[in-house]
């Protein structure tokens, strides 16, 4: 037998209403906010990645998924949605549009990484980006949106953590101070993080073991080395997020695991003990269009991913809309009742009602069964003395209650 491979998953019927309502809860918000929507490609240049993200990063090293095409090409599935907003900002001139470009995108994401509870090798993001401009009021729009989106869906205990790494000009001094702390403490870190210590210091303080946690609550703290540009930035931020009334909470140890990012970090997590933690994570990346190739663009941005924020969803109990939606059976009994019904069943259905028509050839009680699976609101029966009255039986399927109901009064009577 077949399986889906593994690190991926079907979304089944039963899951689609709680998709659906992320996935619209995202695109409202995000347009709200002025945002309009952009698809790009499911697969880029594996080179865009390489510079975009960083040759030391976990993504780079262990998780891309990257293939050579018949024609030579090193091409690589999406391991995050970023890079590939900023290529098409470029490709396709949007400097010359209003800045900032405020877009928003859902996309699957492919990363070759350990599955588990909420982390699959194929997931989707909803993800918002704003290029062009590095005012510390766009960091408070775009945490906003994202708050707004959780909070919109009715997830509750919510933290917002928040950082700063400075940029290119004043972090050099930091990670200087970082390894210097670092380097005594060489044989106490983890054999991953060694290699950090060389390659990628900011990485330190975002290792998951609990002995390297236990050293990145004593290290330097990126704050104390701030410019006065990145200072004033910072500190203007904190005012307005205060003036939004957003809670946050300063974690000094936030660095995030791409090169790209520079001065404000964040992450939304849930309060819940056991649940997948982030579940919204972003930053400004002002250095990496220029990276890219383009001239210094400013820009700042988030992702989510849609299995985590379902699967919080389902721990907090919050059921969408559409889950509560529950559908009309018509039951027909004869030859001439099945001609009316499906008649019937179009028109309950231009009246916006979900209408199903049982299984015919079966008997009453095998309908009323099959009503019954399907949690059925209520059951129309038609049978022919039924056609000779013009009216038709209708079944509250909760209450076990039964009235006859004129044709003309149906719609009336089912709507009530």
């Amino acid at each position: 037998m077949y399986h889906a491979p593994r690190g991926t998953s079907d979304v089944l019927p039963e899951d689609q209403p709680y998709w659906q309502v992320v996935e619209q809860t995202g695109q409202s918000v995000a347009r709200l906010f002025g945002y309009r929507r952009v698809r790009t490609p499911l697969f880029e240049s594996a080179d865009l990645f390489v510079r975009g993200v960083g040759i030391g990063t976990d993504i780079v090293e262990k998780e891309m998924y990257t293939f050579e095409d018949r024609g030579g090409e090193s091409l690589t599935l999406l391991p995050e949605g970023t890079a590939s907003i900023c290529r098409a900002y470029l490709e396709h001139g949007m400097a010359s549009l209003p800045q900032p470009v405020r877009l928003f995108y859902h996309t699957p994401i492919f990363r070759y990484e350990r599955p588990q509870s909420g982390r699959y090798r194929q997931h989707h993001q909803f993800g918002v980006e704003a290029l062009g401009d590095e005012d510390p009021s766009v960091d408070a729009e775009v945490i906003e949106l994202g708050w707004r989106y959780l909070t919109g869906l009715g997830l509750r205990e919510l933290s917002l953590y928040l950082n700063s790494i400075g940029d290119f000009r004043c972090r050099p001094a930091f990670v200087d101070a970082l390894k210097q702390y670092y380097q005594p403490l060489k044989d106490s870190v983890c054999t991953e993080c060694r290699v950090r210590l060389e390659r990628a210091p900011l990485r330190l303080l975002d290792c998951k073991e609990d002995s390297c946690q236990i050293l990145a609550k004593q290290a330097p703290h990126t704050l104390d080395y701030l410019c006065s540009d990145c200072n004033d930035h910072w500190q203007n931020l904190i005012i307005y997020l205060d003036e939004l009334g957003i809670p946050y909470t300063v974690n000094h140890g936030l660095v995030r695991g791409l090169d790209y990012y520079t001065r404000t970090v964040f992450e939304i997590k849930p309060h819940e003990e056991g649940s997948q933690t982030t579940i919204l994570a972003g930053g400004r990346y002002d250095g990496l269009i220029e990276e890219l190739g383009g001239r210094p663009t400013p820009g700042i941005g988030f992702g989510s991913g849609i299995e985590r924020i379902v699967l919080n969803l389902k721990r907090q109990d919050i059921l969408p809309p559409d889950f509560l939606l529950r559908p009309v059976v018509i039951v027909l009994l004869g030859a001439e009742a099945k001609i009316a019904g499906i008649a019937l069943a179009s028109h309950l259905r231009d009246e916006a009602i979900i209408t199903l028509i049982a299984p015919s050839g079966r008997s009453l009680k095998a309908q009323m069964r099959y009503a019954g699976a399907l949690n059925a609101r209520h059951t129309i029966i038609i049978g022919e003395e039924e056609l000779e009255k013009e009216i038709v039986l209708v079944r509250d399927m909760d209450h076990a209650q039964q009235k006859e109901v004129e044709l003309g009064d149906l719609i009336k009577a089912l709507k009530s």
